[in-house]
Parts: structure tokens; sequence; C-alpha cells
């Protein structure tokens, strides 16, 4: 079972209803606003899958999936971003233990991840020298340490790593006009030609397979998790959680909303209580779905096996489709809600258009992830590229 929130980490309904209260002005800021900031230095939230050795809670991977999707009943953009600064906590402890005391020396570690490889890094004595530019970097106006994609070693033995670099090292171009999840912040970065030290570069196929050198330097079910499971799932608890808010508004709603040209309150329409009766059980099953897709792999890691390319696929298509699946409910419920649900100060508008641009991250990509699980499941080829 997914682990409940933690009151002790920081993260209750007091600071869910401040995410809420402050949604207007993180979207309008483009970033999370500085008292949110500072209130989540202040949770010791971040340091929830920090190693015990550094200081942090060392707690199990799970443990970071309910407090994220519940911050999403307040502000969708911000439980994206914090969420995805906790993660990456987790990533940073999969680094060489050297690059471990070097990041969360720094307190929240606040560290965006822009995995894509779109980066070179060109062999020089003791590590790379790395140039590129990089999409998609959340939480990066407020970062203090940025972790990023990149092809490395000689022209003719590439290999795919991540890099882990100060982020006064890097410069952020403000290209993040969107029309959801505006306070993310997710703007674009640049790097030119700054060295990167070896024991700061850890190789992709190893976070793939939950073998990277955090996994055996902390000994602990947590860091054998591997990669896309962890990602695709943390990153649906947003959705999953507007979802869930969506629903409970439209249903506070209905008791309320007298239909124009009617006279009738909506809750005497049978039809408007079908669409509440439809939500409320694809959520359960969205929840079932979550809780045996996650005890799998903890049981694996647990033990010590490795989580093979097939789970972590199925895993994947997990996230994929609680994505889809929360989705379809905003957008039936919204639907269902009339004109008035499409006003700026109306939370149900700001829902959607968040979980819309939210959905289209890669890892949500509902026909290659159904067609990753499928062909893995019958033992057909895929590519060795495949984000798995």
């Amino acid at each position: 079972m997914v682990a409940p929130a933690d009151p002790a980490a920081g993260i209750g309904a007091p600071f869910v209803d401040r995410l809420a209260e402050r949604a207007p002005e993180a979207e309008r800021l483009r970033r999370l606003p500085a008292q949110t900031i500072a209130e989540l230095a202040e949770s010791g939230f971040t340091d929830l899958l920090v190693p015990a050795r550094f200081g942090g809670r060392q707690a199990r991977f799970p443990e970071l999936l309910n407090p994220v999707r519940e911050m999403a009943h307040g502000c969708v953009s911000s439980a994206w971003t914090i969420g995805f600064y906790a993660l990456h906590n987790w990533l940073t402890a999969l680094f060489d233990e050297r690059a471990q005391a070097e990041a969360f020396a720094t307190r929240p570690l606040l560290a965006p991840a822009t995995l894509a490889p779109t980066g070179r890094g060109r062999p020089a004595p003791g590590g790379v020298r790395l140039t590129g530019r990089w999409s998609w970097a959340t939480g990066v106006m407020d970062a203090n340490w940025i972790l990023v994609g990149a092809l490395c070693g000689p022209d003719d033995a590439l290999y795919p790593a991540l890099a882990l670099l100060p982020a006064d090292r890097v410069s952020v171009h403000d290209v993040w006009h969107t029309d959801g999840m505006c306070a993310t912040g997710s703007n674009d970065v640049g790097i030119d030609d700054v060295f990167v030290p070896e024991h700061r570069l850890v190789a992709v196929r190893d976070i793939y397979r939950g073998t990277a050198p955090g996994a055996a330097a902390h000994d602990h079910p947590t860091y054998r998790w591997p990669m896309v499971p962890a990602l695709a799932l943390l990153a649906a608890m947003p959705a999953l959680g507007a979802a869930e808010r969506v629903t409970e508004l439209y249903a506070d709603r209905l008791g309320r909303r007298v239909l124009a040209y009617q006279g009738v309150i909506q809750q005497d329409q049978p039809i408007a209580l079908a669409h509440l009766g439809a939500a409320q059980v694809r959520l359960r099953a969205l929840h079932g779905l979550l809780d045996s897709t996650v005890a799998a792999i903890e049981a694996a890691v647990t033990v010590g096996e490795p989580v093979r390319r097939p789970a972590r696929a199925q895993a994947r298509l997990a996230a994929a489709h609680i994505v889809a699946e929360s989705r379809a409910v905003i957008g039936a419920l919204l639907a269902a809600s009339g004109a008035s649900a499409h006003f700026l100060d109306n939370p149900l508008q700001r829902a959607k258009r968040d979980v819309d641009v939210l959905a289209g991250h890669v890892i949500f990509d509902y026909d290659t992830s159904r067609e990753l699980a499928g062909a893995l499941s019958v033992g057909a080829a895929v590519p060795s590229t495949a984000m798995i």
C-alpha cells in the first residue's frame, strides 16, 4: 500500500490550504512564491529520501507519493515542483558518495533535473567538459544545484549520463510562457564548456536498473528503485490529486448550483449524480492500480531482486493510465459544471489546464507506454533506448 502522508514531514492540511491560497499568485509569478519556498525549507520535506548518513530521513520510496498527491488538492503546479525537488534528492543519492557529500551540504537541496541527453560531455582529465541546452528545468528559478543529461565519453564510445553541478554554473532562459503548469517555472538552461568531475557523473543505464553507486553505498531499498517507475509514479501524483479535488469541488457545487432557465438545483438531476458516481469509482480503481504497482516494486527491491524490464514497463503504463484517467475525470466533471467553471478565480479551470499540460510529459505517452508494456509481456524486442 502507498504510505499515507506523514504530518511530521510538515506536509498536512494547513500547508495544502496555503498552496491553494497562493495558487493564483504562483501562476502569475510563473514560479513558486517565496513564502512557499520558505515553508518548504522549514518543513524538511525535501529530506524525505535523503540518506541518513547525510542527515536525511531515508524513508521508503512510496512515502513520497501520497504527500505529493495531497499537495495537488491545493495547487497542481506547486505539487509537481515540490515533488520533483524531493525526487531529485533521491536521484542525487544515487551518485558517488563524494558527489552526494558536496550536494547535500546545501539544505534544502533544490535541484531541477532535465534528463534528456541534449548536452555533450567531452572527455577531460578527471571528468568531462560539458556544453548544451536543456528544456523543462522545473523549479530552476530557486535551484541551488542541477542535474542534466548528456552524452559523455569519446565519439566512438558515447554513453548517456546524468551530470550534477551547482546551479550557478548554468544560465536560465526565460521561455516558460504556457497555459498551464505555469508556477513550475520550467525554463530552459544552458551550460557552456563547464568542467564536471567524474564523481559527479552517473550512467543512465545504472539508474534505469537500480544499480547506480548509491544503491550499494546505502544498502536500503529506496535506492534500489529503478528510475523510470520512480519518475513516472511520482509525476502521476499531481494529476491524481487534481482529479480528486475536482471531484470534491464538483460534489460541493451540486447542492448550490441553480441551473439557468430551469430553476432547479443541479443535485436534483440524476445525470449530475451519475457523473459524480462515475468519477468516484474511476478514482477508486486508480488507487487500486497505484497500490498494486508500488507494492510489486517495493517487494522486489526489499529483498534485493532486480526490477526487470517487463515490470518497469508495466509501472510506466500504470502511471500513464493514472494520468489519462485523471485527465478524463477532470474533463467530464468540468463539462458538467457549466460556463461559470471557466472563470479564472475558479480552481476547476486551473486544475484542467494544469493536468492538460502535465499529461504532455513524454513519460505519459499512452500509446508508447501501452506498446512497450505489451511487447515486453510477450518477449518481443523493444529499442534499447526505450524509456523503461
